[in-house]
This record gives structure tokens, C-alpha cells and sequence, in this order.
């Protein structure tokens, strides 16, 4: 039976401790919203001048960055070369490049002895019919070398776009917080068998690993001789320029060499500017990146062009 003498003691109580109710899970959840929407965003930035020679000595005041057109507050800079890495390798072994293959590893092993430390992991992965582990992610040089020797041309047609996309993802899965996550293909850059992915979904791949793509074409001057390969250039190109990368051609496959130095020589002069997305969605939708040097113009900036925000 109830007491009636007790229910003006309801409203007075009970009443009130449920009308805080909302307002205490309220803040609880305006306090997490605003915890989990702060977004940390890594930028490698490559700054050279005119005639194309390194520029260190840059501080976080120098740069100046504008995500969708709005201009961010820095957090931090790292030394130049001095985040490390999460490099995977693609190597071509299809059968457009069987003729110059062992001149083409030589190169690759002289890049991976000049750019490994021991805070860098890297895998190797072989570009044909599909995509082949040839060295799982490993912080060991030796291993890595020992991989690339173990590289074997075939006379297979090439997957381009899936193997891209798929050692894209890999490199998304294997990447570390604060590393500085790069993919170096060493391809003509032509597709002639991939099912799954186009360029379109295999640039989104790469833009979403958040890696900077580094190409070396050792097919020469035939780049330009048939639509096929001046396709396969054409996006390696658009590609690299996405991510703050770079593509290169080499005339002979004996300048290889000179192209894999300069990758190496661009990775150990790399800025790395952070900075705390301004209260983006995580929507997964892509989000436009501005770098800027106000101060020097006339400087060369090589940064990606922007990211897909990650959902949550």
C-alpha cells in the first residue's frame, strides 16, 4: 500500500535526481565528443630550392599549413630525416622488365644499405600476377637484403593497381605512430590484369595509408612510344605528386642508381609537421592540405595534398 503521506516527497527528490540525469550524461558526452574529435595529423614535407638542392635549418615557425583552406595551429616539427620508417618496397618482376632485372636489384640493394637504421622497418613485395610477400616487415637490413635477393623475374603479365592497392594496405596495417610510412615502386607502371582496382581505387589506397609514393620507371625514353606506357607514367606521376612523392624516369637502367640517391637523399632531409585536425568529422571524408613556406616563395614544397579522415 502506499503511504500517501510520502508522495510529496517524489518530486522533491526523486524528481530532481532525474532531471539531473540528462544534464550529467550530457556533459559526459560532450567531454568524450571533444576528446575523440581532436585528430593528429602527420605531414613529411620535402622543401628545396630552384635548383633543387635540400633546405634544412627550417623551423615550425616557417611553415605555415591550411586544412581546407583554414590555417592550423603547428604542434610539432621533427628534425629533418629524423622520424622513422615504414618503407615497403614493390618490385616489378613481370615480364616488360626481365631483360634489365638484375641491374635493377643491384640499385635497390645500394638504396636499402643507404636508407635503413635501426629504427625502420620494411617489407618487400614482388608486382606480377598478384602481389608476393618476398620479406615480411622486419627492422633487420640483412633480412631486407636477403629478401631482395631472393627476387626472381617472370614472364607474367602485371596487376599493377591491385598490387599497388595491396601493399597500400599493408603499409596502413604495419605503419607505427609518428613513423613516416613510404611506398617506392620500382615499375613501368603499366596494367594489363588487374581486376579489383583501377587508378582511381588504387590512389585512394595509397592516400589512405597515409604514405608518401616514390616511382623509378627504368623503361627510358619507350615511355613516350606507345599509349600503354605513356598511361602507366601518366598516373605513377599523378600518384606521387598526391602523396608529397615524386616519379621519376631513368634514360638507361644504369642510372638507376642516381634515382634511388635521390629518394634516399629526400627521406633523410624530410621535415615531419604535425598538427591537430580543426575539429574535423571523423566521416572518413578527405580533407584538403595547403603547406606554405610565407617567408621564402621561391622555395619548392613537396607535401601530400590531403588525407581521408579516418572513422570512428
Amino acid at each position: 500500500m502506499i503511504d500517501k503521506r510520502r508522495a510529496p516527497d517524489f518530486p522533491g527528490g526523486w524528481f530532481r535526481c532525474l532531471l539531473a540525469l540528462p544534464l550529467m550524461f550530457g556533459w559526459a558526452l560532450q567531454e568524450r565528443t571533444i576528446r575523440v574529435s581532436a585528430s593528429l595529423v602527420l605531414v613529411p614535407v620535402s622543401v628545396t630550392d630552384q635548383a633543387g638542392k635540400a633546405v634544412t635549418g627550417l623551423s615550425l615557425g616557417d611553415f605555415e599549413i591550411r586544412e581546407n583552406g583554414e590555417t592550423v595551429a603547428l604542434a610539432r616539427m621533427s628534425d629533418p630525416g629524423q622520424a622513422p620508417l615504414t618503407l615497403a618496397m614493390l618490385f616489378d618482376v613481370s615480364g616488360s622488365v626481365r631483360a634489365r632485372f638484375e641491374l635493377e636489384r643491384q640499385a635497390a640493394a645500394g638504396f636499402l644499405k643507404s636508407v635503413l637504421r635501426e629504427t625502420d622497418q620494411a617489407a618487400l613485395i614482388s608486382l606480377g600476377r598478384e602481389p608476393k610477400v618476398l620479406q615480411p616487415w622486419t627492422t633487420s637490413p640483412e633480412q631486407a637484403l636477403a629478401g631482395l635477393a631472393a627476387v626472381e623475374p617472370t614472364s607474367q603479365a602485371t596487376a599493377f593497381y591491385d598490387c599497388l592497392a595491396a601493399t597500400a594496405r599493408m603499409l596502413k596495417e604495419a605503419g607505427r605512430p609518428g613513423d613516416r610510412r613510404v611506398l617506392v615502386v620500382l615499375s613501368d607502371g603499366e596494367d594489363n590484369l588487374s581486376y579489383d582496382n583501377r587508378f582511381e581505387d588504387a590512389l585512394r589506397e595509397v592516400q589512405e595509408s597515409d604514405c608518401l609514393f616514390y616511382s623509378i620507371n627504368p623503361s627510358g625514353a619507350s615511355v613516350k612510344i606507345n599509349k600503354v606506357s605513356r598511361r602507366g607514367q601518366e598516373a605513377m606521376d599523378a600518384i606521387a605528386r598526391q602523396t608529397g612523392g615524386a616519379s621519376f624516369v631513368a634514360d638507361r637502367v644504369e642510372d638507376l642508381g642516381i634515382f634511388y640517391e635521390r629518394v634516399a637523399a629526400v627521406l633523410k632531409d624530410q621535415y615531419v609537421l604535425e598538427y591537430y585536425s580543426p575539429g574535423s568529422r571523423p566521416d572518413g571524408g578527405y580533407r584538403r592540405i595547403d603547406v606554405h613556406i610565407p617567408s621564402r616563395p621561391e622555395l619548392i614544397i613537396r607535401a601530400r595534398q590531403g588525407y581521408y579522415a579516418a572513422f570512428r
